[in-house]
Order: C-alpha cells, then structure tokens, then sequence
C-alpha cells in the first residue's frame, strides 16, 4: 500500500515539475512555435493577430508587451552572434549589412527581460533608422559596445546576458508575403573585455 502511494506520489511531481518546465521553456526560449529566424535573428510574425498560437498569446500576456499587429509593424530579436555564440554586455559586436524596406526602424540592446538596457548615461542604448550614417550602398555598420566607437554607436553597459531587439514599422516583411527572402544585418563579435 505505501510503495504504490509512493510511486503515484513520485509519477505526480514527475508529471507537475515536467509539465511546468515544457511550459516555462516554451515561453523564455526565442525560438520556438511560431517563429520564423532570419540568421540570428528571430520574430513571431502572428503575435497580435487572431492566427498566433497558445504560446505566443502567452507569452504576450506574461510580459505585457503591447504586440504590433501584422499592418503596423515587426520585431526581430537576437540573442546569439552569427557565430551562435550567445551576446553578452561584456563584448564588442559589429552589427553590419542591408535592412527590409520600412518607414522606420528601431535597435536596441535588452536585458534578460527585453527592457533597455541602463546604461548610467544620458545617451540610451538605441538607435533609430533617422540618426544611423549609412555607407555607400545604403547598408548600415553599427557598433555595439560599452567603450565609445566612430560612426553608429550603441551603448551598451553592464555585464551578463543581452539581446538586440530590431522593429520595422510599416513595412512590407510584416506581411506574410514579404518574409521571404528577407536579409537583417549579421552580428559579428569583435572582442570582449576581460
């Protein structure tokens, strides 16, 4: 009697702690159901439509993101360089090659929990399709770092886990046709402070 209590007792809190791990993971992981990724870049294009799917409605109600619906725009979040190495605040990455076609973009370095990073200064760390220099091919080279950098610098501070949040608003990739064949910039480390 006390060794099949004891099994059910054990299969229950398999059971329970398996199930809410499989639920804890779909929600923190960048990658998973609904997304599409474009390099090191991923986004959940039916997040705030009818089409999203029970992890991605989730996952808007737990971090009370105000999502963009598919007409007004997409986010693109990185996490790993195009090394696959994943990005922290204690390096240096070059962000470099052509963007989608839209009437405005931001970027901005995150924190675990997709909030700007603090950086301690009045400069924040982002950046705006307005205020980037782009090269003669009308690509962009953006430096992330902590310590100052010619051209587009984004500040960057602290230490531990970051990822690069990049939204295109009124664009045409935000429909479903115009995922196809997109291309974001590369994310490449330069280095990291010892």
């Amino acid at each position: 009697m006390l060794k099949r209590a004891m099994l059910t007792l054990i299969a229950l809190v398999i059971a329970i702690g398996g199930g809410a791990a499989s639920v804890w993971y779909a929600l923190h992981v960048q990658k998973g159901a609904g997304a599409i990724g474009v390099g090191s870049w991923t986004a959940f294009p039916d997040i705030g439509t009818p089409q999203a799917d029970p992890y991605t409605n989730a996952r808007v109600a737990r971090e009370g993101v105000l999502a963009l619906g598919r007409a007004e725009g997409l986010a693109f979040v990185a996490e790993h360089d195009s090394g696959g190495r994943p990005l922290t605040k204690e390096c240096t990455y070059r962000l470099e090659g052509h963007l989608p076609i839209a009437r405005f973009w931001t970027l901005y370095a995150a924190d675990r929990s997709l909030d700007v990073i603090k950086t301690g200064k009045s400069r924040p760390a982002a950046l705006q399709s307005y205020q980037v220099v782009r090269e003669p091919d009308n690509s962009v080279r953006i430096t992330a770092s902590r310590h100052p950098a010619p051209g587009n610098w984004l500040l960057t501070a602290g230490s531990g886990a970051m990822y690069f949040v990049l939204t295109f608003y009124d664009t045409p990739i935000a429909s479903s046709t115009g995922l196809s064949g997109i291309e974001l910039p590369r994310i490449v480390r330069s280095g990291c402070d010892a």
